[in-house]
């Protein structure tokens, strides 16, 4: 016998402290085992007398004959296991029963035609249902210590029955892209639960339709503003309550704002105002900026603040980040070179601006001047450094659209004082952040008390076709509305779902068909047995 395998003939002490090690043979004897490096082999038999019928139920201890019947096991000690049954085939003494003959199927050990036990069919299942195809092979390879190809995890997770759908009595619905922009699919989810239901193949309202009619019993469904959901609900389940998702209402009025702020875009440009003053003394501008991005810097602001504190560039501020004093910067000036004849000329027309530094060398070295580049780039490089600060750039539609609908406190100073700046000098972004703000309050708050005079206020409000629009659709959607401010359901959940939905997609490359994605989407948030 090699030192890598021990064969040992059990005695039945033995043989119970093996059953304590392989759950699967709890009522079994085990005969021998052979143990060698990756592999554990295990030669077992029934120690019940019989086994009842799987038809009629008799019991029976008749033995027709016997066969052997190779089991896999779950791993042991990081070591595959192999089960060899002598099962029994045993005679049914029922009269009245149409099987004459049947197989023992120990239970929790074997059961009909399968080649693995129950225990790791289920643990296969497990890593089918979360991670399928190749992923799953490889995790089962390396934790499970089982050999299984892709193919047949995907033949495993098909076979795996549905999860029960009982009657939903709170049903969410929302829709997913299957190809962003060409095809979609539906899924409803238990709002009580949290668990998936189903997966339609598309989001027609026909579809819906004829699931809610396949499963009656829904009192309130929880759905985004898409009209096709609206309208299979009304007709299939006309006695539920419908609700409208908040957060895909101030979804539909984020989009109206920032719709409005670019149709105001010119209310965002400050009027243009004189342009700054070249200074007169670049050393103390230098000397005082250095002064400014140190005392920055010391207050813990980085380079990107310091430098839009300032008004200057990234690079014109890490320059000055990077100097240990001003007399780094100022070196070029200080220096006595071939250059000091043409310099008043270079400032004269660097203040004139629309000019680059090459540009500068080649006019100079034209008119006489022999040294290098680098020297007009170090001296012109200086009084780049003393630029007048640019103005601010005015902030985007998107951006003003994003102050309007931040909640006032959660602003920062700076951004307070812009939205101010900004509703003090266009009357029609003002009154917008008023209604936004007002309605903003009904919704966190769920007042639906105070829906009706701000859809009366809104539509009244002139100079404010955008709102006009949101308004007149929650008219359209009302009682669904005014639902989603007095009841507690949202669609939340369903939301949560779809995030996850979206990492099973990714995990599946895109490759996989429907009917797949459905499974994997129904298994995963469950326990999935064989």
């Amino acid at each position: 016998m090699s030192v890598s395998q021990a064969v040992v003939s059990l005695s039945a002490e033995q043989g119970q402290v093996l059953g304590l090690l392989l759950p699967c043979l709890a009522g079994m004897a085990v005969d021998r085992a052979v143990v060698s490096e990756g592999l554990v082999r295990v030669w077992v038999h029934a120690v019940a007398g019989g086994a009842a019928c799987p038809d009629c139920g008799t019991w029976s201890a008749e033995v027709h004959g016997r066969y052997l019947r190779r089991l896999r096991d779950a791993a042991a000690g990081g070591r595959r296991v192999l089960i060899w049954l002598a099962a029994r085939v045993l005679c049914c003494g029922s009269a009245g029963c149409a099987t004459k003959t049947f197989a023992e199927q120990p239970a929790g050990l074997a059961v009909r035609y399968a080649r693995r036990t129950p225990l790791l069919a289920g643990q296969v299942g497990a890593v089918a249902a979360a991670l399928a195809g190749r992923a799953g092979s490889r995790l089962a390879r390396a934790v499970l210590a089982v050999q299984v190809s892709r193919h047949t995890l995907v033949r495993v997770l098909m076979a795996l029955p549905d999860p029960a759908a009982g009657p939903v009595r709170v049903l969410g619905i929302d829709d997913f892209a299957l190809c962003r922009g060409r095809a979609y699919a539906t899924l409803l989810v238990d709002m009580e639960t949290g668990a998936p239901v189903d997966v339609l193949p598309d989001r027609e309202q026909a579809t819906v339709e004829e699931w809610l009619k396949a499963h009656p019993g829904a009192e309130v469904i929880c759905r985004d503003r898409g009209g096709a959901y609206a309208a299979a609900a009304r007709a299939a389940a006309p006695g539920a309550v419908q609700v409208a998702d908040r957060w895909h209402l101030w979804d539909n009025l984020r989009g109206h704002v920032r719709a409005a702020a670019a149709r105001h875009r010119d209310c965002l440009t400050p009027a243009a105002g004189p342009e700054p003053a070249v200074p007169a003394d670049p050393e103390a501008v230098i000397r005082a900026r250095h002064r400014q991005v140190r005392e920055l810097r010391a207050a813990g602001a980085t380079l990107a603040r310091a430098a839009a504190a300032l008004g200057l560039g990234a690079g014109v501020t890490g320059r000055y980040w990077r100097a240990p004093d001003p007399a780094a910067l100022l070196a070029p000036a200080a220096a006595v070179s071939g250059l000091d004849p043409f310099k008043p000329w270079l400032r004269q027309r660097w203040e004139q601006g629309g000019v680059t530094i090459a540009a500068l060398h080649r006019e100079i070295t034209a008119a006489g001047y022999r040294g290098t580049y680098m020297s007009t780039w170090r001296y012109l490089s200086m009084l780049k450094l003393a630029a007048p600060a640019r103005p601010p750039a005015p902030p985007t539609a998107r951006r003003a659209a994003s102050w309007i609908l931040t909640r006032p406190q959660d602003l920062d100073p700076a951004r307070a004082a812009d939205l101010a700046a900004i509703r003090a000098g266009c009357p029609e972004l003002d009154a917008l952040a008023g209604h936004v703000a007002a309605f903003a309050k009904i919704l966190t708050g769920r007042h639906p008390g105070g829906l009706d005079g701000w859809l009366a206020a809104a539509g009244a409000s002139p100079g404010q076709p955008e709102l006009h629009t949101f308004a007149a659709g929650i008219q359209m959607d009302y009682d669904a509305v005014r639902n989603a401010l007095a009841l507690p359901w949202s669609s939340g959940r369903v939301e949560g779902l779809n995030t996850r939905t979206k990492l099973i997609k990714r995990q599946m490359y895109g490759r996989a068909a429907f009917p797949l994605l459905r499974k994997r989407i129904l298994l995963t948030s469950t326990n999935p047995q064989p």
